[in-house]
């Protein structure tokens, strides 16, 4: 009987956890409402404001998507999605991951942050991204970057 039991509050549980929206900037968010330009990348819309966006390891990029086994892939849509400061085409590499922090999305309730460096075009030093696959957030293009037409 107590087994029957676990069983109905761990399905209950789990149907109540997938269907759940965070809020972003006070508005409704959902996984499942980004927009993809195509398969491989995200469409952004603006450009962020705040000059540690992405920048430092207390403000990551959160693009999510660890719950659905596609953290790494959203990880490059994202960084498909930007382009240089004149327009410029990217390229990026994955430096490795770093930075624990505590995420009920994690294992055991820890995550890592990923950090890529990014260049562009005719640039001659490398910009250092950090990325959250854990949770999610709205995705802007970081202080000094375009968004890739």
């Amino acid at each position: 009987m107590k087994k029957l039991f676990f069983i109905g509050v761990l399905a209950i549980a789990c149907s109540c956890s997938s269907s759940k929206k965070v809020a972003v900037d006070n508005q409704p968010y959902s996984p499942s409402e980004r927009v993809l330009v195509n398969s491989q990348t995200f469409l952004l819309t603006e450009i962020s404001a705040d000059k540690s966006y992405g920048y430092t390891e207390d403000n990551p990029i959160k693009v999510g998507g660890v719950d659905k086994k596609e953290g790494p892939l959203n990880e490059r849509r994202f960084l498909n999605a930007l382009a240089g400061p004149q327009g410029e085409k990217v390229s990026y590499y994955r430096l490795g991951s770093c930075c624990i922090f505590d995420t009920e999305n994690g294992l055991n309730g820890r995550g890592l942050l990923d950090n890529y460096r990014v260049t562009w075009e005719g640039s001659k030093d490398t910009v250092s991204i950090y990325i959250n696959m854990y949770d999610y957030g709205q995705l802007k293009a970081p202080v000094g970057f375009t968004i890739k037409k």
